[in-house]
């Protein structure tokens, strides 16, 4: 039986969602709101389910060690975002949230929007108090039903957040937070 996440855990991958969101939702000009969060600890890497996402890859530097993780978002979903930084008008988003394959310049708003989910999960361990560097480790797509290449050893324990996300006018879909167990994520509770 895999062990539960403490509440400092459970904090921390609110913190992030709620940031990547406030800040995705400004900069996109596109409403995002955080509609549920679970936090569970799993010792493996999930798959995102049932349709194509985008890995959007997280170091977490904290002293002299780098560990990963990363945020998967549906294909949709990071269409979506890429387009709406590109200012491409809603007819048109909404005709390239189909397709399964972009374009170079697509590709590019891709990685902004890489950079945007990075700045925040940074902003929110700071927000928290954490002294903890993360850094943009680049974006891939990954089918369903398949675990995103990460830098990671199975069976170590990983934090995983998996978030009911409202992007305005698409819907919810759940968005997939995978992060090392760090020094972040284990101040005990009584020291808050």
């Amino acid at each position: 039986m895999a062990p539960e996440a403490t509440e400092r855990e459970s904090q921390c991958v609110e913190e992030i969602f709620q940031r990547v969101c406030g800040d995705l939702s400004m900069i996109a000009d596109r409403e995002m709101e955080v509609k549920e969060v679970e936090t569970e600890i799993l010792d493996h890497r999930p798959a995102g389910k049932g349709k194509i996402h985008i890995s959007f890859r997280l170091g977490f530097s904290q002293g002299d060690e780098v560990l990963h993780g990363c945020m998967l978002l549906p294909l949709a979903d990071a269409i979506t975002l890429a387009c709406s930084l590109m200012m491409i008008p809603e007819n048109v988003i909404e005709q390239t949230r189909t397709q399964n394959t972009l374009d170079a310049t697509t590709k590019d708003a891709m990685l902004e929007v890489g950079n945007f989910i990075c700045g925040a999960t940074d902003a929110a361990f700071r927000a928290l108090g954490a002294e903890l560097k993360v850094v943009f480790e680049g974006c891939q797509g990954v089918k369903p039903g398949i675990r995103p290449a990460l830098l990671y050893n199975e069976g170590v324990e990983l934090i995983v957040g998996l978030a009911d996300i409202a992007q305005g006018g698409f819907g919810n879909d759940t968005h997939v937070l995978m992060m090392p167990k760090l020094k972040a994520t284990e101040i005990a509770e009584e020291d808050e």
